[in-house]
């Protein structure tokens, strides 16, 4: 039986981009002959995202996706802990509904998993030489000190822990208990997985097309503040 890629997609007014990014997902073919699982956690979106979700499934039957839908806005980590809870395939990775990262990059992530060197792979925006669009220098400050942060807590040696592509061998993060229901579920993940006995944990270079606020960007300076908090939180009360 093939090795199945499940992909774990919040949404939350995407409604402009989610086709777009699901057509970049159904093109790209995986190394190792995977085949593909696309989840996608709808976390109450107000715009037409469902209704561009159905329209792009009726289009494309021969292209499975399974659909989510909560019936309050929870937060994007609580659309995570839904896909990551029915994921069915041997490896999971996280890919936002926007177009800030591409689905063609998948591969960079697999190969250190497939030659079995790696159970987790975290996509660093910061290293390797792949292009990433200028913007926000307090953003890019900003998460380089929350990496420093985590990193000093769980001598990791990450250079982009709040990126968006992380990618797990699907039984190791299924087993861990994740309750953060925001944009802490990057730190929080990035403690737990650490304690994991044996775990090996790589880092490869991506690219990055970011957005402005006015395309659509939803993190905030608050976020930074509960992105601290949770570092605390999940390393020094484990």
């Amino acid at each position: 039986m093939p090795q199945v890629l499940s992909i774990i997609i919040p949404a939350y007014n995407e409604a402009r981009t989610i086709h777009l990014i699901l057509d970049r997902v159904k093109a790209v073919q995986l190394i190792g002959e995977l085949e593909k699982e696309v989840i996608i956690a709808n976390d109450c979106s107000t715009d037409q995202t469902e209704n561009a979700i159905q329209q792009y499934q009726a289009a494309n039957p021969d292209f499975p996706i399974k659909y989510y839908k909560h019936d309050v806005n929870q937060g994007k980590g609580a659309a995570l802990h839904t896909g990551i809870r029915n994921a069915t395939g041997d490896f999971l990775i996280i890919q936002d509904a926007d177009l800030e990262y591409d689905p063609e990059e998948y591969n960079i992530l697999l190969k250190p998993i497939l030659d079995d060197f790696a159970d987790v792979v975290y996509g660093s925006r910061f290293v390797g030489g792949k292009p990433h669009r200028i913007l926000f220098y307090w953003h890019s400050i900003g998460n380089r000190w929350l990496t420093n942060l985590s990193n000093m807590f769980t001598n990791l040696n990450l250079t982009d822990m709040e990126t968006c592509y992380k990618l797990f061998r699907t039984p190791m993060i299924q087993q861990l208990s994740l309750t953060e229901k925001r944009f802490g579920f990057e730190p929080e993940v990035t403690a737990k997985i650490s304690r994991v006995e044996n775990v090996r944990i790589y880092e490869v270079g991506i690219s990055y097309y970011g957005r402005t606020y006015e395309e659509g960007k939803k993190i905030g300076w608050r976020d930074g503040f509960q992105a601290i908090y949770c570092i605390l939180k999940y390393n020094l009360l484990k």
